[in-house]
């Protein structure tokens, strides 16, 4: 539970801090954010989490997200790990392409050679850090939400659907709503699971939805009309369609000219924060 003070910095009455810690899940140091708002002593306070997409680390919505305004009147701590184990010998992709290896940990818990060893990126996001959040941070583990961005979406997705008694708020940017039917999730789920499609299911959300998997409070998603990645990777048609079918609550919003950047995020951050707080209590 030991964690090392990277920085921390005064941000709207809050401290938005930078840490570190020898994680067991991934076998790794892993860094992570954490921002908590101006509170009362004493107080517990509700988490949303976020998680990053391909190529990011912590620091992509740390520096870019524009979120603290939000948390710091909404009294919402905002925690953003990494995407990927790393270090000396992480193994990453062969050729060094961006969308698997490091940076790329699809939030799965790896089972094919070589990436089994330290690519346990569920455990360590279900598991481990909200331990370490809960040891070292004024948190309400009882009241948490989850969004992420394009992988980091798909990761909100999958996570919040598969444990809806623990996430009780999921929203994403921009996700990758199944990787059972995009270029990314093949590669990415070929890798690090195998070649037996039936043990993908419960790593795509339209899957999870279409079984049974439901979150209560609905999902709120946001994808830019503009974005380059919708058609081919991220497909958020199927996540409606799915919605619908099934009678999952969904508020599914395509923004008009937005692209697949921060500059989009940043922009609808304060509306999910704001949401988030009125499922959070």
């Amino acid at each position: 539970m030991t964690i090392e003070t990277v920085s921390t910095n005064k941000a709207f009455g809050g401290v938005q801090g930078v840490y570190k810690h020898a994680s067991n899940a991934t076998g790794t140091e892993m860094t992570f954010s954490v921002y908590v708002p101006p509170h009362e002593p004493g107080a517990k306070l509700p988490v949303v989490w976020y998680l990053s997409g391909l190529t990011c680390t912590h620091a992509n919505v740390t520096e870019k997200g524009e979120f603290r305004a939000a948390c710091a009147e909404l009294g919402l701590i905002f925690v953003a790990p990494d995407t990927s184990p790393r270090g000396e010998g992480v193994p990453d992709d062969s050729e060094g392409a961006y969308d698997f290896g490091l940076g790329a940990g699809f939030y799965v818990n790896a089972t094919e050679a070589p990436f089994a060893t330290h690519y346990h990126m569920r455990d360590y996001i279900e598991k481990e850090l909200p331990e370490i959040i809960a040891a070292n941070f004024p948190a309400d583990m009882s009241r948490q939400g989850i969004t992420g961005h394009s992988m980091g979406g798909h990761g909100a997705l999958t996570i919040g659907l598969r444990n809806p008694d623990i996430y009780k708020s999921v929203s994403a940017f921009a996700p990758i709503v199944s990787p059972l039917n995009c270029p990314w999730g093949e590669k990415a789920l070929t890798g690090y699971i195998g070649s037996d499609k039936t043990a993908w299911g419960e790593y795509d959300a339209v899957a999870l939805i279409e079984s049974g998997a439901r979150v209560e409070t609905g999902l709120l998603v946001d994808q830019g009309k503009g974005d380059n990645f919708l058609e081919g990777q991220l497909k958020t048609h199927l996540l409606t369609e799915a919605c619908e079918k099934a009678g999952q609550d969904a508020v599914i919003r395509m923004q008009d000219g937005y692209d697949h950047s921060y500059y989009f995020i940043s922009s609808f951050m304060a509306e999910h924060l704001k949401w988030h707080a009125e499922c959070l209590g």
